[in-house]
């Protein structure tokens, strides 16, 4: 009785084991590209999924579109190691369409909307609705947008529907962004552009500004932050289990945190 408790027991072992090993052979460096938006609840959903996984994620940031040597679509061009990319969804769709991106991937992880800054301390303009963004715009003395997706549509588009394109332009200004550039609020901050657009989940946790809000729903542009295979995965099972766990209920309180509106809920 006892040899073949002992037997049984032995088995079990054996057999714990060898899960064991093999999650441990399973484990892999997953290399990510991300865009700033996404990035703050990244950093916070990050030590969960390597504890959990055992998985290392090495990341690399860059804008989601532009024509800076660290957007995301320069660097596939060079053919930097990625295996995940988290950027604006649309994107994806363009770089899915140009080969750098696995068709049929693409998942999306949360909406983003675009928001304005002020120094801490400064008054905070009307922006609550069209009208009273337009007169903000035309009074404010200086104008700070990102180089990425929500300054790109400020530049291209929401200023020319608005009708003060002529009028804006001349005093604003594109903010190069991480890694080796900043944050428009950090701009804003010290005092060298009075009003600041970005998306909000990058503006909110900035120090030395006052957050004044978001801009109205009719003229926010439909941004989603989303996740996809890189066309050179090399890691594809670990590739596929960061997705899962970024667009799951379990990292929807921190990507509300961040700022965002997360697309799986609770």
């Amino acid at each position: 009785m006892k040899t073949r408790s002992l037997v049984r027991w032995f088995s079990k072992f054996i057999a714990v084991a060898a899960l064991l090993l093999a999650g441990t052979a399973q484990a892999a460096d997953i290399h990510a590209m991300i865009s700033a938006g996404f990035y703050e609840a990244y950093s916070e959903l990050r030590p969960a999924f390597e504890k959990s996984t055992g998985h290392r994620l090495i990341t690399t940031r860059g804008p989601s579109l532009g024509n800076s040597p660290e957007a995301i679509p320069n660097r596939l061009k060079r053919n930097e190691p990625t295996d995940v990319v988290i950027m604006v969804g649309a994107s994806i769709d363009d770089l899915t369409r140009q080969g750098s991106v696995r068709a049929g991937t693409k998942v999306d992880l949360a909406r983003s909307e675009i928001g304005m800054v002020v120094k801490a301390g400064a008054a905070k303009p009307d922006i609550s609705t069209v009208d009273a963004l337009r007169r903000t715009l035309l009074d404010a003395k200086s104008i700070a947008y990102s180089d990425s997706a929500s300054g790109i549509y400020l530049s291209t588009t929401l200023f020319t529907r608005l009708g003060v394109k002529e009028q804006v332009s001349p005093k604003s200004r594109m903010i190069k962004g991480p890694p080796s550039g900043e944050n428009v609020a950090d701009v804003v901050g010290r005092g060298e552009a009075e009003i600041g657009f970005q998306q909000v989940s990058e503006l909110i946790h900035v120090k030395g500004i006052t957050f004044v809000g978001r801009i109205p729903a009719q003229l926010q542009q439909d941004t989603f932050f989303s996740a996809a295979l890189a066309n050179s995965v090399r890691n594809q099972e670990a590739a596929e289990a960061l997705i899962r766990y970024l667009s799951s209920p379990e990292a929807a309180p921190t990507i509300s945190k961040a700022g965002l509106t997360p697309t799986s809920r609770q």
